[in-house]
């Protein structure tokens, strides 16, 4: 499963935190950022568990990353 995410994020370094701490805080979830889109995208992917988006974009919050889930509509 994929969710994905804009974010307010434009920097490499920080990109490259949070990926890490991602992988290291969140148990099977992948991490992978897109800055080249005009959304600065975080792609989500995670196994077949539930993933519960409020709570993680709330811990993203804390690590002064703000960010929208989009969806397909």
């Amino acid at each position: 499963m994929i969710e994905v995410f804009s974010t307010d994020i434009s920097c490499e370094k920080k990109v490259k935190e949070l990926v890490e701490e991602i992988h290291s805080t969140f148990s099977g979830y992948r991490a992978n950022f897109d800055l080249a889109d005009c959304d600065n995208i975080l792609r989500i992917v995670y196994g077949n568990g539930n993933f519960e988006c409020i709570q993680f974009a709330s811990w993203l919050k804390t690590k002064g990353c703000m960010t929208k889930v989009l969806t397909g509509d």
